[in-house]
């Protein structure tokens, strides 16, 4: 795994042992950062899920001004302080080891929201539900916040219809896929009933 672009392009990057993390292969990284590239010059990045933090990393050596990384394991925290120290990135990332939902709801107390929220959970586990219920309702997000969930191809957003957030974009690849979420200003199902009952 290695740094596609930037002050640090190039550069190899070091992988958490054993099969808990799953890292986004170089060419989907590519791809991805091709559809970020032009919106990421000084953003606030948040990299939740984040394993070796080649994501968080690739933001901050393409201009971003600084980025969390959030994962549970030490293991995971211990890689990515190594990879920003080797990419001579470290001044601008930001280390949180707990779990995602818990993230958001510390870093609500004290931060703005964020130009662009990456995820990328285990498969198939609801992880990513459980994070974009605690955003739907999170300073973190902003009307010029972006998200993008990576998930396999079967994975439904169904849900969505009761969150305030939209499906502007999917790029799927052979086994996975990027689903790019915003504010679409909608009030959640739950909260419009119980408006509408009040004034009932």
């Amino acid at each position: 795994m290695r740094v596609i672009a930037g002050t640090a392009g190039r550069l190899q990057l070091k992988t958490v042992p054993g099969q808990t993390t799953r890292p986004t292969t170089d060419r989907i990284k590519e791809t991805l950062f091709n559809i970020l590239a032009p919106e990421l010059a000084d953003c606030e990045f948040l990299d939740l899920f984040s394993g070796s933090g080649g994501i968080g990393i690739e933001a901050l050596s393409r201009g971003a001004k600084q980025a969390y990384f959030v994962d549970s394991s030490r293991k995971a925290g211990a890689v990515i302080r190594e990879n920003l120290i080797h990419t001579r990135l470290e001044a601008k990332g930001h280390i949180l080891i707990m779990d995602a939902v818990s993230a958001v709801r510390s870093l609500a107390k004290d931060h703005e929201a964020f130009d662009w929220i990456f995820m990328d959970p285990p498969y198939r586990q609801g992880l990513e539900q459980e994070v974009l219920y605690a955003l739907s309702h999170s300073p973190l997000v902003g009307e010029r916040t972006r998200i993008v969930v990576e998930s396999d191809l079967d994975t439904r957003f169904a849900y969505l219809e009761a969150l305030p957030f939209e499906i502007y974009r999917v790029k799927e690849y052979k086994t996975n896929k990027h689903t790019f979420l915003r504010l679409c200003g909608k009030e959640p199902n739950e909260k419009r009933r119980m408006r509408q009952e009040e004034l009932a």
